[in-house]
């Protein structure tokens, strides 16, 4: 009997709350780094939070903390112990308690980015734990992999296609992934980047900046502006 891997959990009520935004992939696509670049971009107008997943260290908290793109006490580890899906997707309780955590000695905040530890292309994101998801792939795994599609690729808000400065090198064709993402994703974004040569992802920050903003409008009336 197959595993049913529908989503169990409330999208929580997003009154008075952050955009809460799921960042997975597979492991050295590039979630990590892509998550330091939006802080980089982001954090000077966004009040931001993040939490890092990671079985048994707190290795990608501990990166983000020593390349100085946030608050260090703005980053919380999350040691998830099982398979990395099941903490975003499964069970999601040490991921909501950390970002209530950040929202409660932070709070109000804008945005709390929420990076999945390495996963396959199977990872999604409870929307009780997440509102938007972004999904990154990287390069060197060959042009054939958005075709292959999986829930992440074809399910994120957002698909990054990540280190194309590799193509060359790796032998894949990027016009060919753009068409086989296009193709599986039922017209919602594709973005490829470099890291490497766009330390600030300014495109993928366009995207998070534009979905905040409609969010925002969206729930507008839930948190009216106070009267003078």
């Amino acid at each position: 009997m197959g595993v049913n891997h529908s989503d169990q959990h409330e999208a929580p009520d997003p009154h008075g709350r952050a955009l809460r935004l799921g960042v997975g992939g597979p492991v050295g696509s590039g979630k990590t780094a892509l998550v330091a670049a939006l802080c980089r971009t982001l954090g000077p107008s966004l009040r931001l939070g993040v939490v890092t997943n990671d079985i048994y260290t707190t290795e990608d908290a501990d990166f983000l903390r020593k390349a100085g793109v946030l608050d260090p006490d703005r980053i919380i580890a999350v040691q998830t112990g099982c398979c990395p899906h099941t903490a975003i997707r499964d069970d999601i309780v040490a991921n909501l308690d950390a970002v209530e955590t950040l929202e409660e000695r932070f709070g109000p905040l804008d945005l709390v980015i929420v990076e999945s530890g390495g996963d396959n292309l199977t990872a999604t994101f409870s929307r009780g734990l997440a509102d938007k998801q972004i999904f990154v792939l990287d390069v060197s795994g060959g042009d054939k992999v958005p075709r292959k599609g999986g829930p992440g690729v074809t399910g994120a808000d957002l698909l990054v296609v990540n280190k194309t400065d590799l193509a060359p090198l790796v032998g894949a064709d990027l016009t060919v992934m753009s068409r086989d993402a296009k193709a599986v994703r039922d017209g919602k974004p594709v973005l490829f980047t470099s890291l490497r040569e766009d330390s600030r992802a300014h495109a993928v920050a366009e995207w998070v900046t534009s979905v905040l903003g409609a969010w925002r409008s969206e729930h507008a009336h839930e948190h009216p502006a106070p009267q003078p």
